[in-house]
């Protein structure tokens, strides 16, 4: 039992990247005014179509929309380990 509530309450650091992670989703909600379950949708397919062309780093990728009066423009950081020499 202890060993159980140990797992539980253990902070590994793990559980605060993803509550960044969440409140990043959050905001962008809040600014683009799309559901958070979306822009995670459009995160993996991007990692999927490109991971067809290019080895990448996938826990680097950030994937936001950047919104204002005028416009909303998706903008993606993907960090590239290398170019892959054949496709799938």
């Amino acid at each position: 039992m202890l060993d159980f509530m140990n797992r539980i309450l253990r902070d590994d650091g793990g559980s605060k990247d993803r509550a960044v992670e969440r409140l990043r989703l959050v905001l962008i909600h809040d600014r683009a005014k799309v559901a958070p379950r979306f822009m995670e949708a459009l995160k993996e397919d991007l990692i999927a179509v490109i991971s067809k062309y290019m080895e990448i780093d996938e826990d680097g990728l950030d994937v936001t929309l950047d919104s204002d009066e005028t416009s909303t423009a998706l903008v993606a950081s993907i960090p590239i380990r290398k170019m892959k020499r054949s496709y799938d």
